[in-house]
């Protein structure tokens, strides 16, 4: 399975954890899961579905007639507990393929259902490769300076500055979460 396979997966099993939901409130819920840059399509989407009914691990109830008038209903998604407890081991997971670029945001989403030291070894792997791949961008602009014009040369910079505050983001989490975390039961009590 592919890593953006692996995390649309966790989202999925992540949001009904929550509550059943139908194909269009799931994958609006996955979009602003997953951020505004992407944008999951219906073709991706069900066979994701249907690969999570296979295995067990979500359950389609089927829509009954709507009032009568022929028309079917939306087929509603639910958690079963093979569902819920490959969700848990999901969670609990922590080496590289939770540091990357697809995965990171989906697995941070779901921090509050994640124990501490967990989320320091994502938070720590995160930001140990994101330090490397700054000091390989670092060393290769500098190389190709004189090659590339000032556009270039500008978008390269929005892109170290914006990796250099992802860093300073996640030091200023590893911090927090060692000195006690954030309270999540002010959330938790919404659900």
């Amino acid at each position: 399975m592919t890593k953006r396979g692996a995390a649309l997966e966790v989202a999925v099993l992540g949001l009904l954890h929550d509550a059943p939901m139908h194909g269009y409130e799931l994958r609006k819920q996955v979009n602003v899961l997953l951020g505004w840059t992407r944008v999951l399509s219906y073709g991706t989407l069900y066979p994701c579905l249907k690969a999570l009914g296979k295995s067990g691990y979500i359950v389609a109830d089927e829509p009954s007639d709507v009032a009568g008038r022929g028309r079917r209903g939306r087929i509603v998604y639910r958690l079963t507990a093979e569902g819920k407890e490959f969700f848990a081991q999901a969670l609990e997971e922590s080496g590289p393929a939770t540091w990357d670029d697809e995965t990171f945001g989906v697995r941070f989403a779901f921090f509050s259902r994640t124990d501490s030291p967990t989320r320091v070894r994502i938070l720590e792997g995160r930001r140990s490769r994101l330090e490397e791949r700054l000091e390989n961008v670092r060393t290769a602009a500098q190389r190709g300076r004189e090659r590339v014009d000032s556009y270039t040369l500008e978008l390269q910079k929005h892109g170290l500055e914006s990796v250099e505050r992802e860093v300073k983001w996640l030091t200023e989490l590893i911090d927090r979460e060692r000195s006690g975390g954030y309270d999540t039961t002010e959330n938790d009590k919404t659900k």
